[in-house]
Protein backbone atom coordinates (compact mmCIF):
# COMPACT_ATOMS: atom_id res chain seq x y z
CA UNK A 1 0.00 0.00 0.00
CA UNK A 2 1.44 3.38 -0.95
CA UNK A 3 2.15 6.16 1.54
CA UNK A 4 -0.58 8.85 1.55
CA UNK A 5 1.95 11.66 1.67
CA UNK A 6 4.09 10.07 -1.03
CA UNK A 7 1.11 10.40 -3.35
CA UNK A 8 2.11 14.05 -3.74
CA UNK A 9 4.81 13.66 -6.40
CA UNK A 10 7.96 15.69 -6.75
CA UNK A 11 8.35 16.87 -3.14
CA UNK A 12 11.24 16.17 -0.78
CA UNK A 13 8.73 14.89 1.78
CA UNK A 14 7.32 12.38 -0.68
CA UNK A 15 10.78 11.19 -1.70
CA UNK A 16 11.94 10.73 1.88
CA UNK A 17 8.85 8.82 2.93
CA UNK A 18 9.03 6.68 -0.20
CA UNK A 19 12.62 5.81 0.74
CA UNK A 20 11.38 4.40 4.03
CA UNK A 21 8.98 1.98 2.37
CA UNK A 22 10.01 -1.69 2.32
CA UNK A 23 11.20 -3.16 -0.99
CA UNK A 24 8.37 -4.08 -3.32
CA UNK A 25 5.90 -1.56 -1.90
CA UNK A 26 3.36 -0.18 -4.35
CA UNK A 27 4.31 3.44 -5.02
CA UNK A 28 2.12 3.96 -8.08
CA UNK A 29 0.71 7.48 -8.32
CA UNK A 30 -2.35 8.93 -9.95
CA UNK A 31 -2.35 12.14 -11.90
CA UNK A 32 -2.27 15.10 -9.50
CA UNK A 33 -5.63 16.47 -10.65
CA UNK A 34 -7.20 13.02 -10.33
CA UNK A 35 -5.79 12.61 -6.85
CA UNK A 36 -7.03 16.02 -5.74
CA UNK A 37 -10.44 15.23 -7.14
CA UNK A 38 -10.65 12.20 -4.87
CA UNK A 39 -10.09 14.46 -1.86
CA UNK A 40 -13.40 16.29 -2.38
CA UNK A 41 -16.78 15.09 -1.21
CA UNK A 42 -19.94 15.89 -3.16
CA UNK A 43 -20.68 19.14 -1.31
CA UNK A 44 -17.11 20.37 -1.77
CA UNK A 45 -17.15 19.49 -5.46
CA UNK A 46 -20.35 21.50 -5.89
CA UNK A 47 -18.78 24.44 -4.06
CA UNK A 48 -15.79 24.30 -6.37
CA UNK A 49 -17.98 24.28 -9.47
CA UNK A 50 -19.92 27.26 -8.13
CA UNK A 51 -16.79 29.30 -7.45
CA UNK A 52 -16.93 31.29 -10.73
CA UNK A 53 -19.22 33.95 -9.30
CA UNK A 54 -16.97 34.47 -6.28
CA UNK A 55 -13.93 34.77 -8.54
CA UNK A 56 -15.70 37.32 -10.72
CA UNK A 57 -16.64 39.33 -7.66
CA UNK A 58 -13.04 39.29 -6.47
CA UNK A 59 -11.90 40.57 -9.84
CA UNK A 60 -14.49 43.35 -9.76
CA UNK A 61 -13.22 44.60 -6.41
CA UNK A 62 -9.57 44.60 -7.42
CA UNK A 63 -9.29 47.79 -9.44
CA UNK A 64 -6.66 48.30 -12.12
CA UNK A 65 -3.50 46.26 -12.51
CA UNK A 66 -0.57 48.18 -11.00
CA UNK A 67 2.56 49.01 -13.04
CA UNK A 68 5.25 46.37 -13.39
CA UNK A 69 7.57 48.37 -11.13
CA UNK A 70 5.02 48.33 -8.32
CA UNK A 71 4.46 44.61 -8.70
CA UNK A 72 8.21 44.04 -8.71
CA UNK A 73 8.65 45.92 -5.43
CA UNK A 74 5.82 43.94 -3.85
CA UNK A 75 7.33 40.72 -5.17
CA UNK A 76 10.65 41.54 -3.52
CA UNK A 77 8.99 42.52 -0.24
CA UNK A 78 6.97 39.32 -0.06
CA UNK A 79 10.00 37.23 -1.00
CA UNK A 80 11.87 38.80 1.90
CA UNK A 81 8.98 38.04 4.25
CA UNK A 82 8.87 34.45 2.99
CA UNK A 83 12.58 34.02 3.67
CA UNK A 84 12.20 35.57 7.13
CA UNK A 85 9.37 33.23 8.11
CA UNK A 86 11.15 30.23 6.66
CA UNK A 87 14.36 31.14 8.49
CA UNK A 88 12.57 31.37 11.83
CA UNK A 89 10.92 27.99 11.29
CA UNK A 90 14.14 26.33 10.11
CA UNK A 91 15.87 27.49 13.28
CA UNK A 92 13.04 26.09 15.38
CA UNK A 93 13.36 22.74 13.58
CA UNK A 94 17.11 22.59 14.11
CA UNK A 95 17.06 23.87 17.70
CA UNK A 96 18.17 21.35 20.33
CA UNK A 97 18.16 21.35 24.10
CA UNK A 98 21.86 21.88 24.99
CA UNK A 99 21.38 19.98 28.25
CA UNK A 100 19.91 16.87 26.63
CA UNK A 101 22.23 13.99 25.82
CA UNK A 102 20.54 11.43 23.54
CA UNK A 103 20.59 7.99 25.13
CA UNK A 104 20.26 5.02 22.73
CA UNK A 105 19.83 2.72 25.73
CA UNK A 106 16.53 4.41 26.61
CA UNK A 107 14.73 4.54 23.25
CA UNK A 108 11.24 5.00 24.69
CA UNK A 109 12.21 8.29 26.31
CA UNK A 110 14.03 9.46 23.17
CA UNK A 111 11.03 8.66 20.98
CA UNK A 112 8.66 10.48 23.34
CA UNK A 113 10.89 13.57 23.32
CA UNK A 114 11.09 13.57 19.52
CA UNK A 115 7.33 13.11 19.27
CA UNK A 116 6.80 16.17 21.46
CA UNK A 117 9.32 18.10 19.40
CA UNK A 118 7.42 17.12 16.24
CA UNK A 119 4.12 18.36 17.68
CA UNK A 120 5.68 21.68 18.69
CA UNK A 121 7.30 22.22 15.29
CA UNK A 122 4.16 21.33 13.34
CA UNK A 123 2.09 23.74 15.45
CA UNK A 124 4.55 26.58 14.79
CA UNK A 125 4.62 25.81 11.07
CA UNK A 126 0.85 25.74 10.77
CA UNK A 127 0.35 29.08 12.52
CA UNK A 128 3.20 30.91 10.78
CA UNK A 129 2.58 29.60 7.26
CA UNK A 130 -1.18 30.17 7.47
CA UNK A 131 -0.63 33.77 8.56
CA UNK A 132 1.89 34.36 5.77
CA UNK A 133 -0.39 32.81 3.14
CA UNK A 134 -3.29 35.02 4.18
CA UNK A 135 -1.07 38.10 4.07
CA UNK A 136 0.14 37.27 0.55
CA UNK A 137 -3.44 36.72 -0.62
CA UNK A 138 -4.42 40.13 0.76
CA UNK A 139 -1.61 41.77 -1.18
CA UNK A 140 -2.51 39.99 -4.42
CA UNK A 141 -6.14 41.07 -4.05
CA UNK A 142 -5.01 44.69 -4.66
CA UNK A 143 -2.97 43.90 -7.77
CA UNK A 144 -5.56 43.78 -10.50
CA UNK A 145 -8.36 41.42 -11.55
CA UNK A 146 -6.24 38.41 -12.51
CA UNK A 147 -4.21 38.26 -9.32
CA UNK A 148 -7.29 39.01 -7.24
CA UNK A 149 -8.95 35.98 -8.81
CA UNK A 150 -5.87 33.91 -8.08
CA UNK A 151 -5.97 35.00 -4.44
CA UNK A 152 -9.65 34.11 -4.20
CA UNK A 153 -9.03 30.73 -5.83
CA UNK A 154 -6.21 30.01 -3.40
CA UNK A 155 -8.48 30.89 -0.46
CA UNK A 156 -11.07 28.45 -1.82
CA UNK A 157 -8.50 25.71 -2.35
CA UNK A 158 -7.16 26.28 1.15
CA UNK A 159 -10.62 25.90 2.61
CA UNK A 160 -11.38 22.76 0.61
CA UNK A 161 -8.08 20.94 0.97
CA UNK A 162 -6.62 22.14 4.29
CA UNK A 163 -8.43 19.53 6.37
CA UNK A 164 -7.29 16.69 4.15
CA UNK A 165 -3.72 17.99 4.18
CA UNK A 166 -3.71 18.22 7.98
CA UNK A 167 -5.03 14.67 8.30
CA UNK A 168 -2.24 13.40 6.07
CA UNK A 169 0.46 15.32 7.92
CA UNK A 170 -0.97 14.07 11.21
CA UNK A 171 0.12 10.62 10.07
CA UNK A 172 3.80 11.56 10.19
CA UNK A 173 4.30 10.59 13.87
CA UNK A 174 3.32 6.99 13.12
CA UNK A 175 5.71 6.87 10.16
CA UNK A 176 8.51 8.38 12.23
CA UNK A 177 7.90 5.80 14.95
CA UNK A 178 8.08 2.99 12.39
CA UNK A 179 11.35 4.39 11.06
CA UNK A 180 12.69 4.73 14.61
CA UNK A 181 11.89 1.08 15.35
CA UNK A 182 13.38 -0.09 12.03
CA UNK A 183 16.70 1.70 12.63
CA UNK A 184 16.87 0.43 16.19
CA UNK A 185 16.27 -3.17 15.13
CA UNK A 186 18.88 -2.91 12.39
CA UNK A 187 21.57 -1.70 14.82
CA UNK A 188 24.14 -4.33 15.91
CA UNK A 189 22.93 -5.79 19.19
CA UNK A 190 26.45 -6.33 20.50
CA UNK A 191 27.53 -2.70 20.10
CA UNK A 192 27.75 -0.65 23.33
CA UNK A 193 25.13 2.12 23.64
CA UNK A 194 27.66 4.87 23.05
CA UNK A 195 28.76 3.16 19.85
CA UNK A 196 25.33 2.91 18.29
CA UNK A 197 24.82 5.60 15.68
CA UNK A 198 21.27 4.69 14.75
CA UNK A 199 19.82 7.37 17.02
CA UNK A 200 22.02 10.03 15.40
CA UNK A 201 20.83 8.80 12.01
CA UNK A 202 17.22 9.00 13.08
CA UNK A 203 17.63 12.50 14.53
CA UNK A 204 19.15 13.69 11.26
CA UNK A 205 16.34 12.10 9.25
CA UNK A 206 13.81 13.64 11.61
CA UNK A 207 15.14 17.13 10.88
CA UNK A 208 15.23 16.44 7.14
CA UNK A 209 11.60 15.33 7.28
CA UNK A 210 10.56 18.47 9.16
CA UNK A 211 12.37 20.69 6.66
CA UNK A 212 10.65 18.80 3.85
CA UNK A 213 7.27 19.30 5.51
CA UNK A 214 8.01 23.02 5.85
CA UNK A 215 8.79 23.31 2.15
CA UNK A 216 5.59 21.41 1.33
CA UNK A 217 3.52 23.78 3.46
CA UNK A 218 5.17 26.78 1.82
CA UNK A 219 4.55 25.66 -1.77
CA UNK A 220 1.24 27.58 -2.17
CA UNK A 221 2.85 30.73 -0.76
CA UNK A 222 5.79 30.42 -3.16
CA UNK A 223 3.38 30.05 -6.08
CA UNK A 224 1.36 33.10 -5.08
CA UNK A 225 4.45 35.26 -4.71
CA UNK A 226 5.90 34.12 -8.03
CA UNK A 227 2.68 35.15 -9.77
CA UNK A 228 3.68 38.76 -9.03
CA UNK A 229 6.89 38.56 -11.01
CA UNK A 230 6.20 40.71 -14.12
Amino acid sequence: MSSPVSSVPGTALARQLAGWLPPGSDTARLDVAERLGQWLNVAEAIELRAARQALEQAAGRAGETPPSETRHRLHEALQAELQRVRGVLVRSIQAKDPLHRPDPSDPDVELALLHQRLNDVQRRMEMSVDALRQHVRQQLATCGPELAQLAALDALADRLYAGREQRLLAGLPARLKARFVALRRAAPAEAPPEGRHWLDTFTEEFEQLMLAELDLRLLPVVGLIESLDP
